[in-house]
């Protein structure tokens, strides 16, 4: 099996090199290109060509447009890197009769109620980003190509900037931690997304019915304000010596920001477990693992 992934260095592509080393031959890209190659989802005729002179049989795209706020004002940038770069994908992989891995994000609903999303549930993009995350899921549907399309939220890495580190960082100088309370979700580790795509990659290879689009996030649910005080009591706990002594509960309306939030980003994974028979960790875990590696407990 011939893998090509692109996006290698974001916080996702770069435990997908891990878990999809096994699975066959892996091609790497970034944005930078290299031997000829072009990972760099803005220039999606030289990605068309990268996929035409490798013939991969599986892609798998980790490269995306996540600057959220941004993207309310960079439109055209934003739908051609989540929008028509995916189009250009799946055409590919189409033609070569490959597969498409491709991730999306909670973000293509309109955050509101407290059920968890499931995947025929309607899309309403809040924001920009959304929206070009939903053009992106269109055009992969609408192409016809073998595909897993994984919805996800919350993301954080080891490597790389992430909520958690953050507050460790503010809280080493601030008494007080002001963390929004209203947003609802589940922290999912670039590791876990990885594993579960290398195990879908496998299994969906010998059964092409699997194809489809799924939510992948770990178990549970909490607030950003309750994951913050997860965070700083485990890093209390270990002999870190933080100023904060309070982490305040805010509402998402004193925290404006030029692209809306979801309040709901919960998102149902039964289908997932079912289809693939797995079973999803709950977020402490994965978050408690972070921790030790990023404070060397």
């Amino acid at each position: 099996m011939k893998i090509l992934l692109l996006g290698k260095n974001g916080q996702v592509g770069w435990e997908l090199q891990r878990s999809l080393a096994p699975l066959g031959e892996l091609i790497a890209l970034d944005r930078h290109s290299a031997d000829g190659l072009c990972g760099n989802l803005a220039e999606p005729d030289a990605v068309r060509a990268t996929i035409r002179k490798i013939k991969p049989d599986v892609i798998v795209n980790a490269a995306a447009y996540t600057a959220v706020d941004k993207a309310e004002s960079d439109v055209e940038q934003a739908f051609l890197v989540n929008g028509r770069a995916s189009q250009v994908l799946a055409e590919e992989a189409k033609t070569l009769d490959a597969w498409l891995v491709h991730y999306s994000t909670d973000y293509v609903f309109n955050g509101q109620g407290s059920s968890p999303w499931q995947e025929t549930d309607d899309v309403a993009p809040l924001n920009q980003y959304g929206e070009s995350k939903l053009a992106g899921e269109q055009a992969i549907t609408a192409s016809g190509c073998k595909h897993l399309i994984f919805r996800t939220s919350w993301v954080y890495g080891a490597r790389g900037n992430n909520f958690a580190k953050t507050m460790l960082r503010l809280a080493k100088d601030r008494e007080t931690l002001n963390v929004i309370a209203d947003q609802i979700g589940a922290p999912t580790g670039a590791d876990l997304i990885a594993d579960v795509t290398a195990l879908a990659v496998r299994q969906a290879s010998q059964q092409p019915q699997l194809s489809g689009l799924y939510h992948l996030v770990a178990s549970g649910e909490v607030s950003w304000h309750g994951y913050a005080s997860h965070v700083i009591a485990f890093a209390k706990a270990n002999g870190e010596q933080l100023a904060v002594t309070a982490v305040t509960p805010i509402d998402t309306a004193a925290y404006p920001t030029p692209a809306k939030r979801p309040l709901n980003s919960r998102l149902n994974t039964q289908k997932l477990r079912d289809n693939f028979s797995l079973h999803l960790p709950d977020w402490q875990s994965g978050v408690t693992r972070m921790l030790r590696e990023v404070l060397n407990k």
